[in-house]
């Protein structure tokens, strides 16, 4: 499985030093259960098909949404508003895409495009019961924290 998580840990943190210019701290990744609620405003989902299927999350909450938002525009956010949505979403398309690179020693994929998701404790509910969902806390600015979350199996017969 590490070999899997891996190439997105690797991306998610060239992608928030190249375009945020921050470095990221992992923390531990641990299992989620299927319907945990979360204490996050702002979740950003791709789905994965192909020769396997799954999808990768990103969750926040909204002061570190409005916050990345405002370095990659450079204009301020008092609200999850389109301008924050579209950032979050892009940021996922763009760790989705480059974590898709590396990952094609094992699999042929086709991401989605990025789906967001809004609401204080939301929670994600993820299609497949069985999945495994890796979560990956990650430190940014040393004071916030958002989880990348991915669930991906192999599909017999892929594409």
């Amino acid at each position: 499985m590490e070999k899997y998580i891996q190439p997105f840990i690797d991306v998610c943190k060239n992608v928030f030093k190249e375009f945020v210019g921050a470095e990221l701290k992992e923390d531990r990744p641990y299992f989620a259960e299927t319907n945990t609620i979360n204490e996050w405003d702002i979740s950003a989902v791709i789905g994965l098909t192909g020769e396997a299927r799954g999808a990768v999350v990103i969750s926040m909450k909204k002061e570190l949404a409005m916050r990345l938002t405002a370095i990659l525009t450079g204009s301020s956010h008092t609200q999850l508003d389109t301008e924050v949505v579209d950032a979050i979403g892009e940021i996922v398309n763009i760790i989705a895409g480059n974590a898709k690179k590396g990952l094609e020693e094992s699999f042929r994929l086709v991401i989605s495009l990025p789906t967001i998701v809004e609401g204080k404790e939301h929670s994600i509910k993820w299609p497949n019961s069985q999945a495994r969902i890796i979560c990956i806390p990650f430190t940014i600015f040393d004071d916030s924290v958002f989880t990348l979350s991915i669930a991906i199996e192999a599909v017999k017969g892929g594409l």
